[in-house]
This record gives structure tokens, sequence and C-alpha cells, in this order.
């Protein structure tokens, strides 16, 4: 069994074993509906060869309202029609995801309290929410049977009821979230059991698929891999068609889809145990998005399909290269989850930093359109101009890419998770032709020879808040991070991070005890928060024993023998502190480079430093346009 291969699933079959799964994408529209938008999206996953799509969970109770823009089953399905007929245009496998966030949600919303098993406060929000009454608790299974109705009268091949991350379903299997002493805590699996047999009885042979939380990484009170191999047959039992499992509780959020700080695969184990103990298709899941790990799982018989979410955001025809062997061709996730996690308060649209049409596929252009070739030349290396080259080469156009350094990738190639991606962008150049000159410093006198040129030159430090006398005081985080820099052997390193962000946090966790992180926020890696990392970047910090001076602003640097002294200034009392170190790093704001010549298009960080995202975005719009 391969995962190219078609997967049985009850009594439909998939025509491979890539999964896209559920996800928030807001996407949605304000009357709680799938929109058009929404069929783009996954259209385009199934255009591009995924052989399962689980569409965004669908509230299946008007008591849950977890986000502005989350579908409510009752509202969907005139939308689901049409987005199953859009979809099954493809060979893909559609199935509706039915979901209850309970007390993981919020009542910012729809103004009522949330429901739950027990009164376990919402770990963010802090909100205690009702304990179930009986009469609550048989709409609630009546929701789940209602919602799975609409979906599969509107086209859908069936529903995977959420007893994963954000859900009801797994408050109730659990002894964190429930502390019933009625029938509904001495038997906490009759709440799931019930859903299942009832949506069984109310939608026949359709397929019931479930998101099993099969470690919940608490095992003083939670699911355990040990319980979940006996829970999982007793579930399946009630008539599951597949499983698909993964980790996580109301305590670990950020652990049921982790960034790149967690290792690729991590639910193997326990997806090889609970495979072995069912005869229907398992599916693995956690952070598989390398092709290679994807389809040795298939052949050792970890599972009978992968779950490939961000794998896919990323490149959304993933499955058809893989198909045809293309692989090398894959757009990499990077597993940031700076712009694909997007349950929050900003509502942003789902999109992916190294594929910024993600999300926009309803609105975006098709960027590789083949035009009349003209010479391009690209003054940069770095993602913005990687980008550049990639989607002139595309389009046709004869492309020479001019760096100053000796390789290219700019600040992305060492600092932060990006590295992976700007090689594959190197890579995909060097087939298409692109010629690349290293150690070349261009001015506006350099005769190029082209029609068009790009000042992708990314960015440079900023100007200092503080009191510098001596410029060599502070060192660059750039400069550190490329090994241009070199830092002291011993004594402690000072490291300044206005802005909250992922580098100052990963050069401090290297540096652990040597570090003094200094911080005007009241917490570390403020901006974290975005993509998960929030709460886990503060542990990996506290394990290192890396200090965390917070609510503070840096006044002057000065020289002091060997090493500086740092003035800090509390933020609240105004208070000043000095430290004394043998080594000071700017991890601040920066600023584009100068431009070189006005008849140069700027792009990316040239025009305003921000993140990779945008520096992908504005070299496609760019080239677009010429």
């Amino acid at each position: 069994m391969g995962l190219l291969e078609p997967v049985d699933i009850g009594n439909c079959q998939a025509p491979n074993g890539v999964m896209f799964g559920p996800h928030v994408t807001n996407l949605g529209t304000d009357e709680r509906t799938f929109s058009d938008q929404h069929i783009a999206y996954y259209a385009r996953r199934a255009h591009g060869g995924c052989g399962v799509i689980v569409l965004e969970g669908m509230s299946v109770h008007h008591s849950d309202w977890p986000y502005e823009r989350a579908p409510l089953a009752s509202h969907c399905a005139e939308s689901l029609n049409e987005l199953t007929a859009a979809l099954h245009q493809e060979k893909c496998l559609i199935i509706a995801s039915l979901d209850h966030s309970g007390g993981q949600g919020t009542s910012a919303y729809h103004q009522q309290p949330l429901w739950a098993p027990s009164r376990v406060p919402e770990v963010n929000s802090r909100e205690v929410p009702k304990w179930m009454e009986q009469a609550d608790i048989e709409e609630v299974i009546a929701g789940f049977v209602n919602a799975a109705r609409i979906a599969v009268s509107s086209g859908c091949d069936g529903v995977e009821i959420n007893a994963g991350q954000h859900s009801l379903v797994r408050q109730f299997l659990s002894g964190l979230t429930n502390h019933r002493n009625d029938v509904w805590g001495e038997d906490k699996t009759l709440f799931a059991r019930s859903i299942i047999e009832k949506v069984r009885a109310a939608i026949g042979d359709a397929i019931i698929g479930l998101r099993l939380s099969c470690d919940e990484l608490a095992p003083w009170a939670g699911i355990t891999p040990d319980m979940a191999v006996e829970l999982a047959p007793q579930l399946a039992a009630c008539g599951l068609d597949y499983l698909v499992v993964v980790r996580g509780s109301i305590f670990s959020v950020e652990k049921t889809r982790p960034d790149f700080h967690e290792p690729e695969g991590f639910n193997t184990d326990i997806t090889q145990r609970v495979q072995a103990v069912l005869n229907i298709p398992v599916f693995l899941q956690g952070s598989v998005v390398q092709p290679h790990m994807a389809m040795q799982a298939v052949e050792q018989g970890v599972c009978a399909g992968v779950e490939m979410t961000r794998a896919q955001i990323a490149d959304p025809d993933l499955a058809n290269k893989m198909l045809s062997g293309g692989t090398a061709k894959i757009r990499p996730c990077i597993r940031c989850n700076q712009t694909c996690q997007v349950r929050d308060a900003r509502n942003p649209i789902v999109t992916c930093v190294v594929e910024p049409t993600s999300g926009h596929e309803s609105t975006d252009p098709n960027w590789y359109t083949q035009v009349a070739s003209k010479k391009v030349a690209i003054i940069g290396a770095g993602p913005a101009g990687l980008e550049a080259a990639y989607t002139a080469a595309r389009r046709g156009h004869l492309v020479e890419v001019f760096e100053q350094r000796n390789s290219a990738g700019g600040v992305a190639a060492f600092a932060g998770p990006g590295a992976a991606f700007v090689h594959w962008l190197y890579e995909q150049c060097l087939a298409l032709s692109v010629q690349f000159h290293f150690g070349v410093c261009v001015d506006e006198a350099t005769n190029h020879g082209a029609d068009v040129v790009l000042q992708c030159t990314g960015s440079r430090p900023g100007v200092p808040t503080y009191a510098l006398p001596d410029h060599t005081a502070a060192i660059d985080v750039v400069d550190v991070m490329n090994g241009s820099a070199a830092l002291p052997e011993s004594g402690d390193i000072i490291l300044h991070d206005p802005i909250g962000g992922p580098i100052a946090i990963a050069l401090a966790q290297w540096l652990g005890e040597r570090a003094m992180l200094i911080t005007p926020d009241n917490i570390a890696g403020n901006e974290l928060s975005r993509s998960g990392d929030l709460a886990p970047a503060n542990v990996r910090l506290a394990q290192r024993g890396t200090r965390v001076v917070k609510r503070a602003l840096v006044r002057s640097v000065i020289k002091s023998g060997e090493g500086v002294s740092v003035e800090v200034q509390d933020r609240y009392s105004g208070e000043t502190t000095t430290y004394g170190a043998a080594a000071f790093i700017d991890c601040g704001f920066r600023l584009p480079t100068e431009h070189i010549s006005t008849r140069f298009h700027l792009v990316g960080d040239a025009v305003a430093p921000r993140t990779v995202l945008e520096a992908v975005l504005e070299a496609r719009r760019a080239v677009f346009m010429l």
C-alpha cells in the first residue's frame, strides 16, 4: 500500500491518502456560511490532486460561536451545495467537519455562557463555562445529528466529528475537563458514543470519521497514548469509517499544530499503535510536510493516509507533483505558523508566508502567465530577489541576479525558519537558467544591458533609539547571525529586543545562561503569540537559563573596558539600572537600503522592512507589472 494509491473509506474510495485537514480560514461570511472564497480555496487543493478534503469545522449548535466567521451548520446548506458541486468536478472526497468548541470557545459573539462538561476555565480568557445540564447535552447531540444530515444532503461524502483540539467531545472524554459524577462523567465515552451512533443512524452509509486526541500531554488526568489505544476501538465500533490521530488538550493548544521547534511527524508512534488495533483507515497528523516522510509512513504500515494541511497551503499542487515524480518542485512548508494560524481576534485570512496566493485564490492572478520576453536584472538575492527571479523566469523573461554577498538567501538564509525556502527558490531559479553573479556591488552606472531593473537589496540597521557615543559598542544582530561579527567567548551578552520577534528569542535561547534579553513588553517574544510559540518560547528561555528584563527601555550603551555598560529604564516606574556585559546586540527595527537609482523598481525590504510574505508577494506583483 502506498500514500498515492486509492484508499477505501467506508463505501467510498479516495484517489489517494493525502488529506487536507480542517482548519480555521476566516473566509466565511458574516452570516456564518461558506463563501465563494472558500470554494476557490478548496477547489485549488482538489485540482492539485488532494485525495480527502475535510472542510473548516461547522458549529453544530447555536451555543458555539468560537470565532467571528465560524460556519454554523444550520446556515450552511446552500453554500455547501455550491461548494460540493465545485469540488466534485475533481475526484477527491469531501468531508464536512462537525464541531463544538465547548469550554474552549468564547462568549464574545453570541453573548451567552459557554457550554462544557464541567466548570474548567478557558485557558486564555479565563472564562468559566456553564456545567451542561441534561437538556443541553441532548440539544448538542441533536445538533451533531442535524448537522450531519445537512452535510450529506448538501453533497458531502461524509462527516468528521471533532474530538481533537477545541472540542466539546474531547472535553467529555477527558478527566482534565470532565469532573461530572452523573452518567456523563461515570462513563466519559458516553457523549462521544451517543453522537457517533445517532449520526450513523441518521446518514446511513455515508462516511463518518473521527479526529481524536490520543495524547493530551497531561498524564495526571488527560487522555494518554495507552488510554487512546483502548478508547479508539470502542469509538470505532459505534460506526466509524476512519480516524485521524492528533494530540493536545485545553492546556496545550499550541502542541496540536506546532511550529518548527517541534519535530516533524511527532504522532507517528501513537498513530501506528492505533492503526494496529483498528480495521479502518487511520490518518497520521503531526507536522508532516515532507513528501518522503508521508510516503514512508504509509509504506511502513504506520497509517493508511497522511494529513498534510500546511504542506498544501504552501503548495496546492503537492499531491499532483508527488504523483508525477516532481517532488523537487514542491514549494516547501517551513512550519512557521505566521499566517496559517488565524484563530485570533484580528480575523486575518488564512494564507502562507511562502505562498501568499493561498486564501486569495479568487482574486490573485495567475502569476506565471507567459508574456513577451524581456531582459530583467535583479539586484539582491534575498527572498524578494529570488522570488522575483523565479516568477520572471516562469513568465519567460531572461533573468540575471546580482548579489554583493557570496551566497543567496539574504537574512532568511540564516535567521528564522526560512532557510529551506530560500534554498528551494535558488535551486528552482538555477533550473530555470537564471544567471547569478555573486560578490558584485551595483551602482547607478552599472550597465546591466537590461530592459528592467528590480532593486531587492533588503534592509539595513535602524537608527538607535538610545544614546550610543561609540557605534562599535552595539553589534547588529544580522552580523551575529551571518557570522561576520564574533561574540566574546565568555561573559554576559545583552540582547535588545524592541520587536518581540523570533530572531532575538532564537539567539537568546542559543546563548542560554549568558544571555540577558531586554524587552519593553510584559513577556519575552510578544509577537510570537500569532504563531502559537509565545508560551513555548518562554519555556525554552527558562530551561536554558536566559534572564529576561521586562518592561524595560535601553537608554544608553557605552563602552566600558573590554565590554559595555548598558543603562536601562523601567517603563512604568522610570527607575534606571545599569548592567555590565561583554557585548550588546541590537535586535531592533531596520530600515530599507538606499535607493540606488530612480530608474530601478523597489521590491521587498528595500521598500519597507517587513516579513518574507510581503517580500514574496511584492516580488510577484512587480514582475507581473513588467
